[in-house]
């Protein structure tokens, strides 16, 4: 058999199979179970805050970017594949280019602009959602540990006492520069988790996180022991909870609802039980709930975490 026979009857195969790779691609896309309104958040859930709408466009962004380059090298790699392949009748070797300056030039220059640009928008973003209030409406610290989550509300609650969470030992190990932002003479209650606990509501495990919707809430994030990673879903948004190091964001709900917490740092053999359950509600409802921990003698605040050592103490002082 000539070669040229056996070159054709090695390609019938793959053209049977073309039409079922094709169909098993077809499948594989719309079998995802997204509908086309969850489409342009390109697997995101739905934002819940009113800074998430920022993160989920540079997301959008960056799978735009990178579609972008991908069509441009899957189109150079197709066009060099149909219109240089080899000939069927000569055999020379092509034409080499070697020491093509444009060229060269052009794939240096075309990657560094898009990760400058990615870049620049990453760092804008980040900023603007890593900003602090100078006096949030409410402050809630995130103590993480092994293998759950505790809420202090640094609240002024009636019925809670009068421990002030500005000279309290157990908030210690929060930094100065966020206990000068605490409400005069909070007093406070709070939320300690086990990963027994569930949500009344759905069943969901793990303790629940209450949020008045419309308000600003800083969350001040200190670990008992290891690292661990406060990720609300669809807060589009995670931070993480550092022994000796504290960390800090804000959020503004807008949406109520019961949605899904958990840490998404590996923090240890029973990392999957640190779940969490983030309940958003109404103002009012909010207070009454900080007043039903009160009344349970959740009063006062459970410890911190960890202090900062020395070195991280000078860090923050010399940032003031």
């Amino acid at each position: 058999m000539s070669p040229n026979g056996s070159d054709r009857s090695s390609r019938r195969p793959m053209r049977r199979k073309l039409p079922q790779v094709l169909t098993a691609g077809l499948i594989l896309a719309t079998a995802t179970g997204c509908t086309y309104k969850d489409f342009p958040r390109l697997g995101m859930p739905t934002p819940v805050t009113e800074e998430a709408p920022r993160i989920l466009s540079l997301w959008q962004g960056s799978w735009a970017a990178a579609l972008a380059t991908g069509v441009l090298v899957w189109g150079l790699i197709l066009w060099s594949v149909i219109f240089h392949r080899r000939s069927r009748t000569k055999v020379e070797v092509p034409l080499q280019t070697r020491y093509n300056m444009p060229i060269e030039a052009l794939y240096t220059v075309v990657p560094l602009i898009i990760v400058s640009v990615l870049f620049y928008f990453t760092a804008r973003d980040e900023s603007k959602l890593l900003k602090l209030e100078d006096k949030p409406a409410h402050t809630i610290n995130v103590v993480g540990y092994q293998w759950s989550w505790g809420f202090n509300y640094v609240e002024n609650v009636r019925g809670a006492g009068k421990e002030n969470a500005r000279t309290s030992k157990d908030l210690e190990a929060i930094p100065e520069r966020f206990r000068e932002d605490f409400p005069a003479k909070a007093n406070g209650v709070y939320e300690v988790g086990t990963p027994g606990d569930r949500n009344p509501q759905n069943g969901n495990p793990g303790p629940t996180l209450w949020l008045p919707k419309g308000e600003k809430v800083r969350f001040v994030l200190t670990s008992r022991d290891v690292i661990h990673s406060f990720w609300v879903v669809p807060f589009l948004m995670k931070q993480d909870v550092i022994p000796g190091h504290t960390n800090a964001f804000e959020v503004t709900p807008n949406k109520e609802g019961t949605f899904m917490g958990k840490c998404a740092e590996l923090c240890g053999v029973d990392h999957s039980r640190m779940l969490f359950n983030v309940k958003v509600v109404s103002p009012e409802r909010y207070k009454q709930h900080l007043e039903d921990l009160a009344k349970k003698n959740q009063t006062g605040y459970i410890p911190a975490g960890i202090e900062q050592t020395p070195h991280e103490k000078n860090r923050e002082t010399n940032n003031l």
